[in-house]
């Protein structure tokens, strides 16, 4: 069942020379107007759950029958979501990632979810999420096959963005295993297109830069952003504070300026929240936490919600992160000083207001550093001054002018989290 739509792809993987196929692409979109996405969903950063680092690609249902990727592990996480308060705090799309299709499409070229570990399908699992006040995503590859090796959508995108809405499908995430980077400036938004054709609000989520990363002339973030809800812009995140620290580093340095391209209905994301797994310590898992906050990014945890430890659990919970992420601005924060001392700044609402996350990466030493720096030092210059909360616990902490000294302990590897909020002058 391959769409004419898709044709064109054909042709790419037929001819020897990509600008040759790139053009012939260009001139069969020409009779296919690609919109941008404009599908009013991500007015602020998604939150939810997704499987992929927690869980993988286990699919030995007979070992584990309670950790492999079947419908019931997305069940009893979306049971869990319910019953722990983290719906209620905005966490609402349960996704699954790769390994979920059958190794092949059906006889009409459908895809089709694998029959042992899906039985009751996939729009069963769709209406099981919706009577709970959930969402449910779908996982899905620009490629001729996924990274685990299972159907890819290329030759199939309308086909496969029909049955996506047929089944109930709230959010699709499209990696870029099997394929070609030359293509993705057509792909991803022809995707996007078919998923807004279908008249069902569908979150796209694209991971078209970071297949650019490290060996290509780089995104365009501005069209990326008039394509995608949210984007993957660097590697995967592991279970592993140096991972966690290499994607924070990455995000400081901004060498291509992608945090000014973001807004409501588009965002960066820097990958999934690993807090509650095996890899970090508590403080680790508070600084997870606040740069996600402050960089705008998704909110999508990969662990298990039914064994997760109740530190974790709280800070997941935490309503104050949870309003600075979620903060209808939909600004992302930016690194304002580097090294292994470093600060965070991220505008929110109402207008002049600042979260400010200090970060200390001196892991070696032991014991807390102070931190200490003016106002003014690092942007906040209101004349009347701020009125300062700690970020977690809300506990107002004074009034600080542009001028006066803010000093903070903060441990290693560790955050201390402000909230400042302008006094009129």
């Amino acid at each position: 069942m391959i769409q004419t739509s898709d044709c064109c792809f054909m042709k790419v993987s037929a001819m020897a020379s990509s600008k040759q196929a790139l053009a012939v692409c260009a001139l069969s979109l020409s009779l296919l107007t690609v919109e941008g996405l404009d599908n009013g969903l991500a007015r602020t950063p998604p939150m939810g759950w997704l499987s992929w680092v927690r869980f993988r690609c286990n699919i030995d249902c007979l070992s584990y029958p309670k950790d492999c990727i079947s419908e019931r592990l997305y069940m009893d996480m979306a049971d869990r979501l319910v019953a722990d308060g983290y719906r209620d705090a905005g966490y609402v799309y349960v996704n699954i990632d790769d390994c979920w299709s059958a190794l092949e499409r059906d006889s009409e070229g459908r895809l089709q979810a694998d029959p042992l570990r899906f039985p009751s399908g996939i729009k069963f699992l769709a209406d099981y999420m919706h009577k709970r006040g959930l969402k449910l995503g779908i996982y899905g590859d620009m490629g001729y096959k996924t990274c685990g090796g299972y159907p890819g959508n290329k030759f199939y995108m309308e086909g496969d963005a029909m049955t996506f809405a047929e089944w109930g499908i709230d959010s699709f995430k499209m990696d870029g295993c099997f394929s070609d980077v030359n293509e993705f400036p057509i792909s991803y938004p022809i995707m996007g297109q078919w998923l807004n054709r279908t008249g069902r609000p569908i979150l796209y989520s694209c991971s078209w830069p970071t297949y650019l990363f490290g060996h290509h002339p780089g995104a365009n973030y501005t069209r990326i952003a008039e394509v995608c809800n949210i984007w993957r812009n660097y590697r995967d995140v592991e279970d592993s504070w140096a991972i966690v620290q290499e994607i924070m580093t990455y995000f400081g340095n901004q060498s291509v300026k992608f945090s000014s391209v973001a807004h409501p209905g588009a965002f960066n994301d820097p990958d999934q929240l690993i807090i509650g797994n095996f890899g970090l310590s508590h403080d680790q898992e508070r600084v997870q936490m606040a740069v996600w906050a402050i960089l705008a990014g998704p909110l999508l945890m990969s662990n298990d919600l039914r064994s997760i430890r109740k530190e974790s659990r709280d800070l997941l919970l935490n309503r104050n992160l949870i309003a600075i992420n979620q903060d209808p601005l939909g600004i992302p924060g930016v690194q304002v000083t580097t090294g292994d001392l470093q600060i965070w700044r991220r505008p929110i609402s109402p207008t002049g207001s600042f979260a400010v996350a200090f970060l200390n990466f001196y892991i070696n030493q032991g014991g807390a550093k102070k931190m200490q720096t003016t106002l003014q030092k690092i942007g906040l210059v209101n004349p009347g001054g701020y009125n300062v909360t700690e970020g977690f616990t809300g506990v107002f902490m004074g009034l600080y002018k542009p001028m006066s000294y803010l000093s903070v302990m903060v441990n290693p590897s560790g955050v201390f989290l402000i909230v400042a909020r302008p006094v009129p002058f």
